[in-house]
């Protein structure tokens, strides 16, 4: 076991636990932070998407060990009030069916959009690619992020 300081949702957190332990584990089970979703367990499904320093990470597949001493931001940190750009889209255009995949949805288009601010339709099918939703929401899922992308940018709202 090891001690391991980490910056999480703009919060200072310390927990002990083996290095190796998957990140994933270390939110959900040892800091209660139940957003994030186990999927897979392999990286394929993005249900863990959490976001390292702004950049979406898989958290199966990311151990405690290699945060270091960077950010974290979960879903529950993307906004107190749910008025994140992203968060709002999500609802204005009725994303969510069974809701299971949308944290790691949301964390990967919001990591997105702070870099892409104004993609095009194949660049937003390229980013969302790697996120799989049980429901096959995908159109509307499109269709939020490219929402999320006008809020973002000031552009038609």
């Amino acid at each position: 076991m090891s001690t391991f300081n980490l910056k999480i949702n703009g919060s200072e957190q310390q927990v002990s636990v083996d290095g190796s332990m998957p990140l994933l584990w270390v939110l959900r089970d040892h800091l209660g932070l139940v957003g994030t979703k186990f999927g897979c367990g392999i990286g394929q499904c993005g249900a863990c998407t959490v976001h390292l320093e702004g950049r979406a990470i898989r958290s199966c597949l990311f151990s405690v060990a290699q945060v270091g001493e960077g950010e974290i931001t979960t879903i529950e940190g993307l906004s107190e009030d749910g008025s994140h750009p992203v968060q709002e889209a999500w609802m204005e255009t009725d994303v969510p069916q069974c809701g299971y995949c949308q944290a790691g949805q949301l964390m990967t288009a919001s990591a997105f959009l702070a870099e892409t601010p104004s993609p095009s339709r194949e660049e937003i099918k390229g980013a969302m690619h790697g996120n799989i939703c049980r429901c096959a929401a995908y159109s509307r899922i499109n269709r939020a992020v490219e929402l999320a992308s006008k809020k973002i940018t000031g552009d038609g709202q």
